[in-house]
């Protein structure tokens, strides 16, 4: 059986969100995007409802308090976390649904759904890439690559609690072998 809920966790900068929207274009009748809330500012080019549902602290903390949420974080100062309405809106869609969170919140949703989640970790071929690539997007302060960096070796600690992990060292592989792990 195939399962339902398929999960990629990646440190910042591994190419997992890069290898989701590729699954998801590939495979758009079979698999859609679940969509996390997030405190976080909206950046330019993502669009609210689609890339994340942006929401205040206090919304956020009410989503936690009624417990709307399968799993939720908080990293870097901001909340992230994934609303139940995700799964119930890919079952109404006859759809599996593909998430591209952190190890956690991934670790989080085998621990709720065990039969039905498929964890796949990304890994960067190694710490001295993952960096370069943190510094060519020129998105963030050397501080925040510095804190992301930290917490890739946190991230990288749980891959083994994965099913999977795949290495992006070329990512039309890493985009294939995740492919065949998903719908093989």
């Amino acid at each position: 059986m195939k399962k339902q809920l398929i999960v990629l966790s990646a440190p910042s900068g591994a190419g997992k969100t890069t290898i989701a929207r590729e699954i998801l274009a590939r495979h758009p009748a079979d698999v859609m995007f679940s969509v996390s809330a997030t405190t976080r500012a909206q950046r330019p080019q993502e669009r609210d409802g689609i890339d994340y549902y942006f929401v205040t602290r206090e919304k956020f903390e009410e989503l936690i308090s009624t417990e709307a949420l399968i799993e939720h974080e908080k990293i870097f100062g901001n909340y992230y976390g994934t609303p139940k309405s995700e799964i119930e809106r890919a079952q109404q869609m006859s759809k599996r649904l593909l998430f591209d969170i952190d190890v956690k919140g991934g670790i989080s949703i085998r621990n709720k759904f065990p039969n039905e989640s498929l964890l796949i970790f990304i890994a960067p071929p190694d710490m001295p890439t993952l960096e370069t690539r943190l510094r060519d997007r020129k998105t963030e302060s050397a501080e925040t690559i510095q804190r992301r960096l930290e917490r890739a070796q946190m991230e990288m600690g749980m891959a083994g609690q994965y099913d999977h992990i795949v290495v992006n060292d070329n990512l039309n592989s890493a985009i294939t072998e995740v492919e065949s792990l998903i719908f093989s």
